[in-house]
């Protein structure tokens, strides 16, 4: 195989596993949504327009409980959510993937850490209302899974930015940026 040939399979595969950029886009309005949650593994209803009457609402959406790159995402956001609660922020992960298994991620201290809740999105139907579901390059159906996206949503439902990468390790970075600097602009 030559090297060009090569090269051009590398592109080829790293395009059929990335998302397509089409999430809901700063200054639109966010969806409300209400669904089963888990919260250090006790279950309760989460209502985005219930928790955006208190403040601004970080969203993130990830694709399976228990993966590689969802782990990290999770022990990342609790190890900021006494920041993001100082902003005055309600932290919320979201997936369609193992559902089932989200009661023990959300206490897992691996994961979650019983410091945020997570909400099972049975068909990526939230994903979707924010047209975040994980789109692949070659595939002829929709797969019921979120992309890695995450947002930060103003207290009046205006999307205040959007980020998607499926690399784990900066959403926490990009959502305090953006809430702080909102923050700075509508101080408690």
């Amino acid at each position: 195989m030559t090297r060009t040939a090569i090269l051009a399979a590398v592109a080829l595969a790293t395009a059929a596993v990335t998302p397509a950029l089409a999430d809901l886009a700063p200054g639109a309005k966010a969806p409300d949504f209400t669904a089963p949650a888990y919260l250090a593994g006790k279950p309760f209803t989460f209502d985005m327009a219930a928790a955006r009457k208190k403040g601004p609402v970080v969203l993130y959406f990830f694709p399976s409980a228990h993966t590689k790159g969802c782990n990290l995402e999770a022990h990342l956001f609790s190890e900021a959510a006494a920041d993001f609660k100082a902003q005055g922020a309600t932290l919320i992960g979201v997936t369609a993937g193992k559902v089932d298994e989200l009661a023990a991620f959300s206490s897992e201290t691996e994961h979650c850490g019983g410091k945020f809740p997570v909400a099972a999105d049975v068909g990526a139907k939230i994903a979707k209302s924010y047209d975040s579901p994980l789109k692949m390059a070659g595939m002829t159906m929709p797969m019921d899974l979120s992309a890695r996206s995450s947002y930060v949503i103003a207290p009046d439902g205006t999307v205040i930015s959007a980020y998607t990468n499926m690399a784990a390790d900066d959403h926490v970075n990009q959502t305090m940026t953006s809430l702080k600097a909102w923050r700075a602009k509508h101080p408690k």
